[in-house]
């Protein structure tokens, strides 16, 4: 995108092209993660919240009666930490490893490139697009992937419908304008009253896109998604947009393509989207009462037994990163979608 006077552009577009341009993008030109990078997710701070997810996983595979075959999809793998702990888990059972297809989203090519070095598992296939999949049962895990999707805005002053762009001037100075917006017409087109009792709104046309597919694999062959992200459960929608750099919040315009952008999910909004494409069930939790759930503190006692002082503080130093509310146990949230008929639980 060449920065020509009053070139305008809105939020959504904006941002694919801050990270996802092929030669700029801020995705496509380096590994964001760890203390040297940007931001740390959770399979880099414990391979506990790894064995958790891998242990979540063979459980809803019994409840969906052990299919010999089905996919396993991560979307968006980072730099592959949680699918290599997933699959050091996955050889203690040798029934459900011989079962599982492993699949791989990844739009970025240095970050496909990441992966295929840390997790070295020739049996992996990389996904351009999930139309690739096959009709077998799937379960998809996303973590910190809705959140890294370009999203519209959508703002309500004094009766009127606005649409937020970005507009790109001569000097390079990038700024917000508020752009005359017809929402009626838009609600006609997603067939839902996405702006009742909202002033603020946050929508992702490219999440929309991938929950359509998701759902229809899982009304298909069965299976469901595990969603853990950024997310509120309020109804009313607000302003969540931010970029992060160095471990530390910047200004979004100003770190044009040097920054992560992102945004908290609405669950709420999900929930709205999966039932206009359902007939799907979900259920909602923090990620502390998640991982509590699944054993994440029993396992860590079993694990740090007969460890020294220092190592065995490490362990626990980590899961309170995961699950204090006060870090990452309240903010982060855990969705699961799946067939209206299934009543698995685990977790929630």
């Amino acid at each position: 995108m060449k920065n020509k006077k009053n070139v305008l552009v809105t939020l959504d577009k904006f941002i694919e092209e801050a990270l996802y341009n092929k030669k700029h993008g801020y995705y496509m030109k380096k590994n964001p993660f760890g203390k040297s990078g940007d931001f740390i997710t959770a399979p880099n701070i414990s391979m506990l919240f790894s064995e958790m997810i891998a242990i979540w996983l063979i459980s809803f595979w019994e409840k969906l009666d052990r299919p010999k075959q089905f996919n396993l999809i991560e979307l968006g793998a980072g730099n592959g930490e949680m699918m290599r702990i997933l699959i050091r888990t996955f050889n203690k059972f040798p029934i459900f490893k011989k079962s599982c297809k492993i699949n791989i989203l990844e739009k970025s090519k240095l970050l496909q490139k990441t992966q295929k070095t840390n997790i070295k598992n020739k049996k992996i296939r990389w996904l351009n697009n999930l139309n690739e999949l096959n009709n077998l049962p799937c379960i998809f895990i996303a973590n910190e992937f809705f959140d890294a999707l370009p999203i519209k805005q959508f703002l309500k002053k004094e009766k009127k419908w606005y649409e937020r762009h970005v507009n790109f001037t001569n000097n390079k100075k990038l700024e917000f304008l508020d752009v005359p917006f017809d929402m009626l017409k838009f609600e006609k087109e997603i067939k839902f009253k996405i702006s009742y009792n909202q002033k603020f709104i946050e929508y992702s046309p490219l999440a929309t896109k991938y929950l359509k597919t998701i759902i229809r694999k899982i009304k298909l062959s069965n299976g469901g998604i595990l969603i853990i992200d950024y997310a509120y459960l309020d109804r009313e929608m607000k302003d969540t947009l931010q970029a992060v750099s160095k471990h530390k919040y910047c200004d979004v315009l100003k770190s044009f393509r040097n920054a992560d952008i992102t945004y908290n999910l609405s669950f709420n909004l999900i929930n709205k989207i999966i039932n206009k494409l359902g007939p799907c069930s979900s259920l909602s939790t923090t990620q502390k009462k998640f991982l509590s759930k699944l054993g994440i503190l029993n396992r860590a006692e079993i694990l740090s037994k007969n460890m020294p002082f220092n190592e065995k503080a490490d362990i626990y130093f980590r899961i309170k990163r995961l699950i204090d509310e006060n870090q990452m146990g309240h903010l982060f949230k855990v969705m699961f979608i799946t067939n209206h008929k299934n009543k698995f639980k685990l977790g929630f």
